[in-house]
């Protein structure tokens, strides 16, 4: 029966038909955040004078007052309950790395016992969720709750389903941060008051910075069928084994490509529900892999944003489960084809309409652009290591570094325009750089800044952080992350190093320098003192490797490792001169992280390990048992010469199957006995390191000569769907 499993599944898998999605109605600007919250919509269910405070209160940052939140708590009640809620909820981002919801019912006793529906500011406000298992790192004793979730106001309640969903801080009851949105929203009040300050040298009128969060989602799409019949999905969300298929990605063919009916009707469905919670989707296609999918969204608000893509990659599980998909969000679900990115294009805008990290139509706005470019690269070289830790994990790993995704070396590409302009910058005397007439206006004696920049080298795909004319694209994000780990950490180096560049230029202010010249004189030396993150070449060559090790970026490949870079004594004074993360919570989450890995390949390991032994060496014994009676019959009907040379190949596959089959238990048994070694390790990172030093290889080696034996083996007798299966039926 065993030996029928993934046939039946081929079977259901191919009975599977596009779903007829009912596109009755569902014209985007009818329904586009119609389950949302909004600002319109408050209108209609809260008082006027309620509402003018309590917007003023969410653009000034100011704390909100119990006496507004219980006004407010009325009127998205009502809304949400006119919309057939019955419960609601603190959706929250604890550092799982996915999101968290506890379901409470609008229903509670009046004085005189009658069951009424109710729903308070209180609630609204602050909730305490049994939350004990989540992780903090330390900063919580498990043997107590202690985590508070409170009300983010700056992002939208939306309904789903039966459930009023309230986007939520998660905090410790000292104050500490749980989760990703507490510090991100720190980071962006940071880099709006540096920001703003900076700004300000080139207009007066700008109150106001806003960070702005484009994702691009990457994903692969399997029948669920097959999915079931592959524990090592389903456990793990990648394949621990297989061959490659004789047909992959070499063509090219899907990239692009006409969208597969069944995908197109998800793709339709999963758009439509979008809609409705206020996720402004706009672009879909296919990827280079096979069975792989992109979209992406209108840039938003970086928080919002932010939130939106958690909540799409829990909805795209949902909408997937009524097309008999299952979406595959890991960075790589299979060896041999390209892995899965979350691309998060980042930028500044100003109250005034101005993108600070885009070329202006004049020289002084060129200048203001070019300020603010310099210091992001300024900022990306201080602390490239610790951005690379932003978005290293035991998935991101088997992406990062490879020939279809960025180098594990953060440099950034600009392009051989804004290169050139930056080098005549650099190589220019002040005087002749900055150029006041009479008349007291500015001219960039080094040329021109183009209005729109063409690159003329095209755009880098290998570089992990690529200037693309209006705004930098962080291009190294893995699938599965949460945005906010890596917009936070560059929200905050952006903060601190316009916080520097602003101290900087006035000095030579009160020195007596004019503002021009002053503001000429710093971006010239930044941009020499920076010059080694700039990369333009081949992020994949083993020259850049080398290359990038004398320029003294941070190479390093271990991922524990990598996150020492959480700790260093300089990122822990950027952080915290920042205000985005303490030391505590620093360690905390270095705590986490570590955990976190050694965890994912302790999980690993043991499917690795039971599906060799259960589903692998099985297949392999009942085939030489084949083979065994197929020589032995030979021998019992040829004479021995004609036997013997009739039973060379089988005796040979016979001989090859034993050696991996030897290999492959000698290396479970080693495998398992490092693994109780790492266990026993109290030391998270410690543990870590263990786990990446040696389960890592182990693993690596059995999967060898699985996948060898995969080709040898009679097909009618392997169980595991095959990647020819898991890729291409769709």
């Amino acid at each position: 029966m065993t030996s029928n499993i993934r046939f039946e599944a081929l079977k259901l898998a191919w009975s599977h038909q596009p779903v007829k999605v009912d596109k009755t109605n569902a014209k985007a600007s009818v329904i586009f955040a119609q389950n949302v919250f909004t600002r319109d919509k408050m209108k209609d269910y809260i008082a006027s004078n309620i509402l003018d405070q309590l917007f003023e209160l969410i653009d000034s940052e100011k704390p909100l007052s119990r006496d507004i939140a219980n006004s407010v708590a009325i009127g998205m009640k009502k809304w949400a309950t006119e919309l057939g809620a019955t419960h609601y909820t603190h959706w929250f981002q604890p550092l799982t790395g996915g999101t968290a919801e506890k379901h409470d019912a609008f229903f509670d006793f009046d004085d005189n016992g009658k069951p009424i529906e109710k729903f308070s500011g209180s609630v609204l406000y602050q909730q305490e969720p049994d939350a004990s298992s989540f992780p903090s790192g330390g900063i919580r004793n498990t043997f107590e709750a202690r985590g508070y979730s409170a009300w983010d106001p700056t992002s939208p309640a939306f309904v789903i389903g039966d459930r009023l969903c309230i986007p939520t801080i998660f905090v410790a009851y000292t104050g500490e941060a749980l989760d990703y949105k507490t510090p991100l929203l720190r980071s962006i009040s940071a880099v709006n008051k540096a920001a703003v300050a900076v700004a300000n040298y080139f207009d007066r009128n700008v109150k106001s910075v806003t960070t702005y969060l484009g994702w691009e989602q990457e994903y692969f799409l399997v029948d669920e069928s097959l999915f079931a019949a592959r524990p090592d999905l389903l456990m793990t969300g990648r394949t621990l084994m297989g061959h490659y298929s004789s047909k992959n990605q070499q063509l090219d063919d899907h990239y692009f490509g006409i969208i597969p009916e069944r995908v197109l009707a998800f793709m339709t469905e999963l758009e439509i529900e979008a809609q409705k919670l206020g996720i402004p989707l706009k672009t879909r296609h296919n990827e280079v892999a096979p069975n792989q999918f992109e979209l992406a969204p209108i840039y938003e608000e970086a928080n919002l944003g932010s939130d939106h893509n958690q909540l799409l990659m829990s909805l795209m599980e949902q909408v997937a489960h009524h097309h008999h998909f299952r979406v595959l969000l890991h960075e790589k679900p299979y060896g041999g084809v390209n892995g899965s990115g979350k691309h998060c294009n980042w930028s500044l805008g100003t109250n005034t309409g101005i993108n600070l990290v885009a070329p202006g139509k004049n020289p002084y706005q060129n200048l203001q652009f070019v300020t603010f470019l310099v210091n992001v690269l300024k900022a990306v070289h201080r602390h490239n290591g610790l951005l690379k830790a932003s978005i290293v994990s035991a998935t991101n790993a088997h992406r990062l570094g490879g020939h279809e995704a960025p180098p594990a070396i953060i440099s950034v590409f600009l392009g051989s325009q804004l290169t050139e302009a930056l080098n005549q910058i650099e190589n220019a005397d002040v005087d002749k750089g900055i150029i006041i007439n009479a008349k007291k206006e500015m001219k960039l004696g080094v040329g021109t800044i183009p209005e729109i920049l063409l690159d003329n080298t095209d755009r880098n795909r290998t570089s992990p952080f690529a200037f693309t004319g209006n705004r930098f694209e962080f291009r190294a994000v893995g699938s599965s992350a949460n945005c906010a780990g890596a917009v936070l950490a560059l929200n905050a180096a952006v903060a601190e190093q316009l916080t520097m560049f602003k101290q900087e230029v006035d000095q030579l202010i009160e020195k007596g320098e004019a503002k021009e010249r002053a503001l000429f004189a710093v971006i010239k030396r930044y941009i020499g003192e920076c010059r080694a993150i700039r990369f333009d070449g081949n992020g994949y060559s083993e020259e850049w490797k080398e290359e990038a090790i004398k320029r003294g970026l941070d190479c390093e490949t271990n991922v524990p490792v990598i996150i020492d870079n959480y700790l260093t004594e300089q990122t822990v004074r950027m952080f915290s001169s920042t205000g985005v993360l303490s030391p505590s919570e620093l360690e905390s989450r270095c705590e986490v992280k570590w955990e976190n890995y050694s965890l994912k390949l302790q999980i690993e390991s043991r499917v690795l390990g039971d599906l060799v032994i259960n589903h692998v060496l099985p297949a392999a014994k009942r085939y030489q048992k084949t083979l065994l009676e197929k020589v032995a019959h030979v021998k019992q009907v040829f004479d021995s010469e004609e036997a013997q040379t009739m039973n060379e190949q089988d005796c040979l596959l016979i001989r090859r199957i034993e050696a991996h089959a030897s290999a492959i238990i000698a290396g479970v048994d080693k495998m398992t006995e490092l693994r109780v070694t790492a266990n026993h390790i109290t030391d998270q990172r410690e543990r870590a390191v263990a786990f990446h030093d040696t389960i890592v290889p182990i693993m690596e080696e059995i999967r060898k000569h699985v996948d060898e034996l995969e080709m040898w083996i009679d097909d009618q007798l392997w169980t595991l769907p095959k990647y020819r299966e898991l890729l291409f039926i769709r």
